[in-house]
């Protein structure tokens, strides 16, 4: 299949400050309803942040101004968070942004990686506001979050 190279300006998103470009094998979309669907290889750029999935659903408010991001299918993501000195790679089954919030929520056998340190949490949920900096986790019945950090010692 032929790859579909959009970078969303007539469909999803009318202008912003910065250019997302959605690459897809596919793409399918209601602007009255408020969505569109890609699938396929789909890989979501926005300045250094990178989103993959199989399947990418971009809703919309009445003005076409994204208000949450779905992404299903083995998800890898990467997302830098400059205000929280921060930048994180993972994967995940499931994803979910909300930009208004700058709120990313990841489910699904979820791992995530704090680049440039050895901190990572492993667990079903994971959520990050890239607006306060904080962080949650949740684990299954039998299978709990994992978080793995160094302390160093001081004498």
């Amino acid at each position: 299949m032929n790859k579909i190279f959009v970078v969303i300006s007539f469909f999803v998103l009318p202008l912003l400050a910065e250019q997302i470009k959605i690459t897809a094998d596919s793409f399918e979309g209601n602007e009255k309803k408020g969505f569109t669907v890609f699938k396929g290889h789909v890989q979501i750029k926005k300045g250094s942040d990178e989103l993959n999935a199989s399947i990418v659903t971009v809703h919309t408010d009445k003005d076409r101004k994204p208000i949450k991001y779905e992404a299903k299918g083995k998800v890898s993501f990467y997302i830098d968070l400059p205000d929280n000195n921060a930048t994180y790679k993972g994967d995940a089954g499931k994803a979910t942004y909300y930009p208004v919030k700058k709120e990313y929520q990841f489910q699904k056998n979820v791992h995530l990686y704090q680049i440039g340190t050895d901190r990572k949490i492993f667990g079903e949920e994971v959520m990050l506001n890239a607006n306060d900096g904080n962080a949650k986790a949740i684990g299954k019945k039998k299978k709990p979050v994992i978080m793995i950090f160094n302390i160093e010692d001081t004498k």
